[in-house]
């Protein structure tokens, strides 16, 4: 990693470390901190299972449709690397604003371990527009179904709800332009190089262009590929699907764990849901402080009194600061291993 790099991630990692800083400030201001632990000490150890399970699993669950959608498009990989590579990009995509690192760090390593640059963007690029085409599938749906509970549950982030939904949207459909646009990715690799050259950062060279024609060439037949094998996209909407449910279903292992009871499943998989798609497209590491204040004002008539703090600690803690834990041991290692 040269020294640009280390320098970013130095940024990056002392910005996310204020944001957690100050969102364990106001989460745990004015709190009994003997009460609350031992009311996390109370957790069913079944329930706390389930619960890192269906964390592990939603991580683990992207890098094994990165590892179908590479052989299917005749790529050579394994299952284990494909999972590595959705642990380094929860790690880098927690650090950054609006999760801007976790896709380059991926590309890099799928690129270095020999696979082809187009078919990894290629495949990354699905892997996206359909990630957040079934968020905004799920958000749609929870508008129209869902409605009057969604409002009386959110209040005063009803509105930031739609902000999310809109940004999911607007972003799904620039995705799309991309990805099935070569003029536009010709135009806009043109447009850097105009800027590097001005800046006297690249000087115009055939070579470049040459190397950009190579790479669109082997994009578009990618691209091709994917649209001419419709069961790929069909099996990977249904798994993200799966994959999107169980980080919304682990808030659940976390009420049932804590001996509560009284409201429905579905009431807590949809006001879960709603916190993800009102935070995802935010500009801060991590979502954090934003996530766990929305999540303080939604689920207060479900988790009642105490528990309200508790489960933040527990379903935050293991869905999100557990996995960028595992995420930064997984990089670290796959680091080891590639320069040993």
């Amino acid at each position: 990693m040269n020294k640009k790099k280390v320098r970013e991630l130095i940024v990056n990692g002392g910005i996310f470390a204020v944001v957690m800083a100050l969102t364990f400030w106001s989460v745990f201001r004015n709190q009994n901190f003997a009460e609350i632990a031992e009311a996390v000490g109370q957790m069913s150890r079944e329930y706390l299972a389930a619960s890192v399970f269906l964390a592990v699993f939603f991580v683990a669950g992207e890098g094994c449709m990165i590892c179908y959608l590479l052989k299917g498009i005749g790529e050579w990989t394994t299952l284990p690397r494909c999972i590595s590579y959705s642990f380094i990009g929860f790690f880098f995509s927690g650090i950054t604003p609006s999760a801007t690192g976790g896709q380059p760090m991926q590309l890099y390593y799928m690129k270095r371990d020999g696979n082809s640059l187009s078919a990894s963007s290629v495949v990354l690029m699905t892997v996206a527009v359909i990630y957040k085409f079934v968020l905004v599938l799920i958000g749609i749906g929870i508008l129209l179904f869902w409605g009057a509970p969604l409002r009386n549950y959110l209040q005063a982030y009803y509105g930031l709800y739609f902000l999310g939904l809109f940004l999911n949207v607007v972003l799904v459909a620039i995705l799309l332009m991309v990805m099935f646009s070569q003029r536009t990715i010709r135009k806009c690799f043109y447009q850097i190089e105009n800027i590097m050259v001005r800046f006297r950062l690249w000087r115009r060279t055939e070579d470049r262009r040459e190397k950009v024609e190579q790479f669109l060439s082997g994009y578009q037949e990618t691209v091709a590929f994917l649209r001419s094998h419709k069961r790929l996209i069909g099996v990977t909407i249904a798994g993200t699907f799966l994959q999107r449910f169980s980080v919304f279903v682990l808030t659940y292992a976390v009420y049932r764990g804590l001996g509560l009871s009284g409201v429905a499943m579905l009431d807590v998989v949809l006001v879960q849901a709603a916190v993800y798609i009102a935070v995802d497209m935010l500009p801060i590491p991590g979502a954090q402080g934003i996530t766990e204040a929305m999540y303080r004002c939604v689920f207060q008539n479900i988790f009642v009194g105490k528990y309200l703090v508790v489960s933040v600690c527990i379903a935050r803690g293991v869905s999100f600061y557990l996995m960028l834990l595992v995420g930064l041991v997984v990089f670290c290692v796959v680091r080891f291993e590639r320069n040993s």
